[in-house]
């Protein structure tokens, strides 16, 4: 009873503390985004025992963004375009992989020494944090030219004039790119043993050799099957089952894979919208011509105006006849369609130099300036200053060509008191920068001749949907959803509300809703999409709108789950059934053929008469080398290079028709045997994929749209 009466008179505090834990419970849930509660939720993706960790997968994320960065920097053409929504898949599959290499080798009890370690730390660094720890050096101030030089002044800092606090930064990062470098020689070592195993033993070899001397003279005639009538090769679902089972292998899935209906709304301007378009290009060309300003108006309406003052020869293209040819004060109209319009109006044409020759002197202080000013003046030669001057003291640049003018307009390479004072100074020299730190000199050596300079103001605007239409359309799209929440409705009845739907497989491991099947260009942040898909929604549902932020080219996703299986694409799927009773269909299409035409194969030539083709040769058909002879089919290949040269009249079905071949003649090539070259060839036939090699029948456990892509 004492217990009970303690239990009872603590029931209340109890109450409390079970519902703040339930209250913890719900918040933890909430903020690890729907993570599983008992899981681990520092790990994006698993394989094995290979896991990725969320802070190694952020800090691989950073370093993908940065060199793609770099990469628009170097080739703004090529990545300009780059979709960032692949980088989570491309940061998980490269740690994963390295975390398989890495396990791997340490169970293979592979280190790396100390000598390897100096050698890829300072002789030949291949972490390209350690070149980043140079550089980060200099930006402090502290010289170092090369990792040896750097690696002393971090790890001797008394030596070399500094205090331990200054270096303990770089202490940190050196001592982590160690670390790093560390894992990559583990890494490199196993990755070569692991090719290395891939070799040929002399059984192999010989083999490969013997199928490409061997040769065979062959003479043969194919029927392709063509387009299949359904109604004279009838299939049934008891048949296409049958190879499915057959067959089964061939549509193993690694990983959960959905097949999905995905339906995409790119929103455009309405009528009202395109209306408003051309009554602001009305308005705007009006403000123009009055050569007042572009009111506040038509700036809060998007419309904004540049002014540009540029060569003929550097006008765009768009707008170089309606520049040429308009007189100055006069707008017009440059284009108006669904994108929006762009008017301009010339301000001035004026004739100026574009660029001009000087030569420039600077000193080290303001007093000898002076001097050097007055020796230049009196006939000294710039290239001769530091033979009359210190030579350490003063500095001279001559004939060099300064563009007031390029591509991009007007250049204000010098301020145009500076330009001023250079032109009326008549080749003598002036003094344009004079103060403690020294003085710089020029003089004009040589002007061209002056070219037409047009000003002009180019006003645009970018016809974007409304806000109502915006609404318009989600409104219209919303009705749809709401009116047809299951898969089944959502493809029945998309096409007749004016929706096309497209159809997908996906993966976790795919980074958004590709715009085609197959292809690697995707919707504009439609990742979320996915992530519904493969976490939220089950199969037979309907998902949500989801909208692309895009404020030139707004859209609306919304999807349903048509199917979803772990471990084989089963025979139900649309194109599965396709395959196999395309399959099933020309079995019996070929058991036909064969038939029919082995009553007519007395020759070769009988038989290619009567299927209504040509007779064709191949002099040197080898195994190894099958392409080059037009038989694609590896089954028929495989009868032909087993057959003896017995000239018989053979007959049989293939893949997508039928065969009648003549073996005529056996033989063989006087090839000379190169060990190496069979052993490379070995390795190309097998292609050994060293992820697979290591990765056996695990399957990777991929939780990156737990951590990404919102709700």
């Amino acid at each position: 009873m004492a217990t009970l009466e303690k239990i009872r008179s603590k029931s209340v505090f109890l109450i409390v503390v079970i519902g703040l834990a339930l209250l913890a419970f719900i918040v933890g849930d909430a903020l690890t985004n729907s993570r599983n509660i008992f899981g681990d939720h520092t790990t994006v993706a698993k394989l094995g025992s290979a896991k990725v960790d969320i802070t190694d997968y952020q800090r691989k994320r950073e370093q993908l963004n940065q060199q793609l960065e770099e990469a628009r920097r170097n080739n703004p053409q090529q990545f300009a375009n780059f979709d960032t929504q692949v980088l989570p898949e491309m940061a998980v599959e490269q740690l994963i992989q390295e975390a398989l290499v890495l396990n791997a080798a340490e169970k293979a009890g592979i280190r790396s020494t100390g000598t390897s370690l100096r050698y890829y730390m300072l002789e030949n660094p291949q972490n390209p944090e350690v070149i980043n720890i140079v550089r980060q050096l200099n930006a402090a101030g502290i010289a170092a030219q090369t990792p040896q030089q750097a690696y002393e002044i971090i790890f001797n800092p008394k030596r070399n004039g500094l205090s331990d606090a200054q270096v303990e930064p770089f202490q940190r990062a050196w001592l982590a790119a160690e670390k790093a470098t560390e894992k990559m020689i583990k890494q490199q070592t196993y990755q070569r043993l692991l090719v290395g195993s891939v070799r040929a033993n002399d059984l192999d070899k010989k083999a490969l050799y013997n199928d490409y001397i061997t040769t065979s003279k062959v003479d043969y005639a194919f029927l392709p099957y063509g387009k299949l009538d359904e109604k004279a090769y009838p299939v049934s679902d008891q048949e296409i089952k049958a190879r499915y089972d057959k067959d089964k292998g061939e549509f193993m899935v690694e990983q959960p894979t959905k097949e999905i209906s995905f339906i995409a709304v790119s929103i455009a301007p309405s009528d009202a919208d395109q209306k408003l378009s051309k009554e602001l290009a009305a308005k705007t060309v009006a403000a123009l011509n009055s050569g007042s300003q572009i009111s506040k108006e038509l700036k809060k309406e998007g419309v904004s105006v540049t002014r540009h003052s540029q060569r003929a020869k550097d006008l765009p293209p768009y707008l170089m006849s309606a520049i040429v040819e308009s007189s100055s004060d006069s707008a017009r109209l440059v284009s108006d369609n669904i994108a929006g319009f762009t008017a301009v109006r010339v301000v001035s044409r004026t004739a100026e130099v574009d660029s001009i020759q000087i030569n420039v002197v600077s000193t080290a202080s303001e007093a000898l300036g002076r001097k050097v000013l007055a020796a230049l003046n009196s006939g000294l030669a710039a290239d001769s200053v530091a033979s009359r001057f210190p030579a350490d003291s003063v500095a001279a640049q001559t004939n060099q060509w300064l563009p007031l003018y390029t591509a991009a307009g007007e250049t204000n390479a010098l301020p145009k008191s500076q330009l001023d004072s250079l032109r009326n100074a008549g080749g003598r020299y002036i003094t344009l920068q004079s103060g403690p730190q020294g003085a710089m000199m020029a003089q004009i050596v040589k002007q061209n001749s002056p070219v037409t300079i047009y000003t002009y103001d180019e006003a645009s605007y970018t016809l974007t949907p409304s806000q109502k239409t915006k609404a318009d359309e989600r409104a219209k799209f919303e009705k749809f959803i709401g009116a047809n929440n299951t898969a089944e409705k959502f493809n029945a009845n998309a096409a007749k509300a004016g929706y096309n739907v497209q159809k997908f497989i996906v993966t976790s491991e795919t980074p958004a809703v590709p715009r085609m099947q197959g292809m690697d260009q995707y919707y504009p942040e439609s990742r979320q999409v996915i992530r519904w898909v493969m976490i939220d929604g089950e199969t037979g549902e309907v998902s949500h709108i989801y909208n692309s932020a895009d404020a030139t080219h707004p859209a609306m996703y919304a999807v349903a789950i048509d199917d979803s299986y772990d471990n084989y694409v089963p025979v139900t799927n649309k194109l599965v059934r396709e395959v196999m009773a395309d399959r099933v269909r020309a079995d019996k299409a070929g058991d036909k053929l064969v038939e029919q035409y082995s009553k007519k194969t007395q020759s070769l030539q009988s038989a290619a008469q009567a299927m209504g083709v040509e007779v064709k040769n191949v002099p040197s058909f080898r195994f190894s080398a099958n392409g080059a002879s037009g038989i694609a089919d590896q089954t028929v290949v495989g009868k032909i290079a087993g057959s003896k040269a017995d000239k018989k009249v053979n007959i049989t079905k293939g893949l997508n028709g039928i065969y009648v071949y003549q073996v005529m003649g056996n033989g063989k090539e006087n090839f000379p045997f190169n060990d190496q070259m069979y052993d490379q060839q070995y390795y190309q036939l097998v292609n050994p994929d060293l992820f697979k090699m290591l990765k056996g029948t695990d399957r990777v456990k991929n939780n990156i749209y737990k951590f990404e892509a919102g709700e």
